[in-house]
């Protein structure tokens, strides 16, 4: 399985990419493996708070429904509308047109609580 080194993972399975004070979130290659034929995603709207570790939306596979966690606290600055039409990306290309939502950091210490990509490949190998 791909775990891009540039990201960093949280033990809930979503991947965030930092540039600046700015987020873009998705779920991992793992996760959506898991999921399975994923065919909704209940997108928070932009402008809304989130709060690191907290739910911020759902995933819906055809055999289960999942809470998506932020990975950090912000505010969401964007959504991928695409996903609303085409959830599917997600497993197609989960860490580029599957993301799922940007986040503005409003604080930046969760950012100690993610994983760089080889202790999270190594979490789920157990």
């Amino acid at each position: 399985m791909n775990f891009p080194e540039n990201l960093l993972y949280a033990s809930s399975h979503e991947w965030a990419q930092v540039s600046g004070t700015e987020a873009t979130v998705g779920i991992t290659e793992y996760a959506q493996s898991e999921l399975g034929d994923i065919i909704f995603v209940e997108l928070p709207s932009a402008g809304k708070k989130v709060e690191a570790g907290k739910p911020f939306g759902s995933i819906e596979a055809v055999k289960t429904v999942s809470d998506l966690y932020a990975p950090f606290s912000g505010e969401i600055t964007a959504v991928n509308e695409k996903l609303k039409d085409e959830p599917e990306l997600i497993n197609k290309d989960c860490y580029g047109g599957g993301w799922i939502v940007k986040i503005k950091i409003s604080d930046m210490s969760a950012k100690d609580k993610l994983l760089p990509a080889k202790v999270y490949r190594e979490s789920i190998a157990h």
